[in-house]
């Protein structure tokens, strides 16, 4: 039977989650259905972190995520609550998935059916084509070991874990390079692309984030893409609903100042609760907890929320090492126009692959060429923009603010930059369509996400920052600390979250007897 706060007794623990993101909400949900009180707070006015919304003049805009992949994974936060999703999110199927532009006016559908993507691939390379079941077998124990048994969902916080785990990454080929490994099996250059961009979603670079995040298109092959009726966002106000539901708190525009820690002299520091800002009132307050959930930024939960004096591992220095995932340049277009041949998810390449990804993680420099990511959910929901308008999200990966690029006077250039590159492309009088207009800059991402360095999907993924090697779901410097999201294991994207919360739920009740 599943338990929820109805039917499990009540803890005598109390716990505080910071940040609202998709990690921080599926993190409260866990504990409150584990019967520990829980509040959750978040420093803007809406729920949902980078997964937020923006309505204006009736277009509707996601404002972070733009799909869902393994509905399961959400399926069992409701379910552990006793509850359905269907009863909260309407999801709906995608096909294609993408529609993949390239620099040469080609294109390919990436759907799930492989007999259609043979077909399509065979107009570029016919052995390509032949071998791409091949690829997707040599994948299949790679998202087995990750998704099947659990290793996503639980804390990879002893070296005994990461040893033990070391000979099956190598038996699977999963520390090599993604695109390495992709050009194992494909020879032309957009196939090489088509199963390589993944890494991409999670703020990774293809050229040397490890395989083990091939698991992502097998993850698609499996279950589907999928869009949430209303947006990526009403995910995450039916996740809001489902924590209420089941007795939890939410504070909204409510920041945190600093994590409590009481020194004891037989072990390690531990958290008594949190320092609060309500933004509205101005109004200084403590959230007494025995268990605090940091879904904050990494470097903003060490670096800010806690003094140095009780950082023995995650010391300024250290943190200072952390390799931060590149920024995005985000526009939201409200026009009053219909493009039927944007599909609902369009990729739009640039006459660069490798180049440009070096431009935006190592040389960090904002090229003068650029790929783009259009997220349009009025092509599947004509109710998301008003009648024969479209409401287009934009996203153009740049590199983060260890650049040295200037924002605030490169905003209107980028802005109009991307204009015309889409005319250019084939959207006719956009320019003139444009009736809402809103931008977010790696800028953004700093002030309004206290993410390091403006960074949009947290700590880069590599070999060296990945699984053990990525800060631990259980703090190492502080009891009663844990950390979900993006920052911690295993990773970023929807799934990557959902799964971190699995981890650091995992460890709270291994610490708690729960």
């Amino acid at each position: 039977m599943p338990h929820n706060s109805k039917h499990s007794p009540e803890s005598q623990h109390r716990a505080v989650v910071i940040g609202s993101g998709f990690g921080g909400l599926t993190a409260a949900v866990r504990l409150q259905a584990s019967g520990i009180s829980t509040t959750l707070i978040e420093q803007r006015n809406q729920l949902g972190g980078r997964a937020g919304q923006i309505i204006d003049s009736g277009y509707t805009f996601d404002t972070g995520p733009s799909l869902i992949t393994a509905p399961p994974l959400l399926e069992d936060i409701f379910h552990c609550a006793g509850k359905r999703l269907e009863d909260y999110v309407n999801l709906v199927p995608l096909d294609p998935f993408y529609r993949v532009w390239f620099h040469d006016g080609t294109y390919l559908d990436y759907r799930s059916d492989l007999a259609q993507m043979k077909a399509s691939m065979a107009q570029f390379d016919q052995r390509d084509a032949e071998r791409l079941e091949q690829f997707f077998t040599k994948l299949q124990p790679i998202y087995e070991a990750v998704i099947t048994e659990g290793l996503g969902a639980r804390p990879f916080d002893s070296l005994g874990k990461m040893i033990g785990f070391v000979p099956r990454v190598l038996n699977l080929g999963a520390w090599m390079p993604v695109s390495q490994f992709v050009r194992q099996y494909f020879r032309n250059w957009r196939h090489q692309f088509l199963y390589s961009f993944h890494p991409l979603f999670l703020g990774g670079n293809p050229f040397r984030a490890p395989s083990i995040f091939l698991m992502i298109p097998f993850l698609e092959k499996e279950g589907g893409v999928w869009y949430a009726k209303g947006g990526m966002y009403s995910l995450v106000r039916g996740l809001g609903q489902l924590f209420q539901d089941i007795g939890g708190e939410i504070r909204l525009n409510t920041t945190a100042l600093r994590i409590d820690v009481e020194n004891r002299s037989s072990s390690r520091p531990r958290a008594t609760g949190i320092q609060v800002i309500d933004r509205t009132e101005n109004v200084k307050s403590r959230i007494a907890a025995d268990i605090v959930v940091s879904n904050a930024d990494v470097g903003h939960t060490y670096g800010h929320l806690l003094a140095k004096e009780k950082r023995q591992r995650w010391t300024d220095s250290r943190l200072k090492r952390i390799q931060q995932s590149m920024s995005c340049f985000l526009l939201y277009f409200g026009v009053k126009k219909k493009y039927p041949q944007l599909s609902h998810h369009t990729i739009i390449l640039g006459p660069r692959y490798k180049g440009l990804v070096q431009d935006i993680f190592d040389r960090k420099i904002l090229a003068d060429d650029f790929s783009m990511y259009l997220h349009v959910p009025s092509r599947t929901e004509p109710e998301m923009a008003p009648p024969e308008g479209e409401s287009i999200y934009i996203l153009v990966p740049v590199p983060n603010l260890y650049s040295d690029t200037d924002w605030g006077a490169t905003t209107e250039l980028m802005t109009n930059r991307v204009i015309d590159a889409l005319e250019k492309w084939g959207l006719e009088d956009l320019r003139a369509s444009i009736e809402v207009h809103h931008v977010f800059t790696p800028n953004e991402f700093e002030s309004e996400y206290n993410s390091t360095a403006g960074n949009a999907f947290g700590i880069e993924p590599r070999i060296t920052q990945t699984a053990w090697f990525r800060p631990h779901n259980r703090s190492e410097d502080i009891e009663g600390l844990y950390l979900v999201g993006a920052g911690t294991h295993p990773g970023a994207g929807v799934p990557g979250v959902v799964l971190s919360a699995s981890a650091t739920m995992h460890a709270i009740k291994e610490d708690f007897k729960i």
